[in-house]
């Protein structure tokens, strides 16, 4: 039996009404209110929260000198406390040259590929989700703030499209947990909104970081479908609707969840 399975959590009250017209959720609630006691201690504890292991190999990162242009990260962005800060909350974020939007992980890689001229690292690799970790935590408590207007409109729409849709043998859709069933306990478990305020999360289950995308495959798994690849259109426009859903929710990355 998983440890929240022995405490219901007060969750109800805990979020704040939506700011925008149209919102699905009457309230916008983190994930983290619906865990133990215990597991929102160890989030709190920058000291015992094992998601700090990233963020200071992210932070050494930051500084190493990488690519043929013998640049580091720290060589255009300087301080991350000051040139990272808010950036997480607005991810993901339309890029002009692109043509679509990215989020942070692609952003990471744009800039190793185009400005140090370094390998890109592979999506889920310790030190990709590293620097998305210690990137993100540079925006811990900025309100989550992605904007869903212009050319960010149709992946906004295809997002809730996705969001919806009902995939897989179980036949079931994001929202049939996470909208409707959200507060339930469901496979040892209390369903949350399935917010993503709190990514990359260390997860208690598997005892590592674990990075928005594969959050979503695994979702995906749960239901019997064939889930779409890390940083596809499909997962970005998700994203995007995710993020939107939980507008104003502080960032709490690095995050713990069961």
């Amino acid at each position: 039996m998983a440890q929240d399975a022995l405490e219901h959590p007060d969750w109800q009250g805990k979020g704040f009404a939506p700011n925008v017209p149209d919102h699905p959720l009457r309230e916008i609630i983190s994930g983290l209110a619906f865990r133990t006691h215990e597991t929102k201690a160890m989030q709190s504890d920058d000291f015992n929260n094992p998601g700090f292991l990233a963020v200071e190999e992210g932070a050494a990162l930051w500084s190493k000198v990488d690519g043929a242009t013998g640049k580091s990260c720290a060589s255009c962005h300087q301080e991350a406390v000051q040139s990272m800060k808010g950036v997480r909350a607005s991810m993901p974020k339309w890029d002009e040259k692109q043509k679509k939007p990215v989020n942070l992980e692609q952003r990471i890689n744009i800039c190793r590929s185009e400005n140090m001229k370094a390998e890109p690292w592979k999506f889920g690799s310790p030190e990709l989700t590293a620097m998305t970790t210690y990137v993100g935590h540079q925006s811990r408590g900025a309100p989550v703030s992605v904007r869903t207007d212009g050319p960010m409109k149709p992946w906004f729409d295809r997002g809730r499209q996705l969001f919806y849709d009902r995939v897989g043998q179980l036949d079931m859709s994001c929202a049939n947990c996470h909208e409707k069933n959200y507060g339930k306990f469901l496979r040892a478990d209390f369903v949350s909104q399935g917010q993503t305020n709190g990514f990359p999360t260390y997860r208690l289950q598997t005892q590592r970081l674990v990075p928005l995308h594969e959050r979503f495959q695994g979702c995906m798994f749960d239901v019997r479908a064939d889930p779409y690849k890390p940083l596809s259109d499909e997962f970005l426009a998700l994203e995007l609707y995710i993020a939107w859903r939980g507008l104003g929710l502080p960032v709490e990355t690095p995050a713990v969840r069961n």
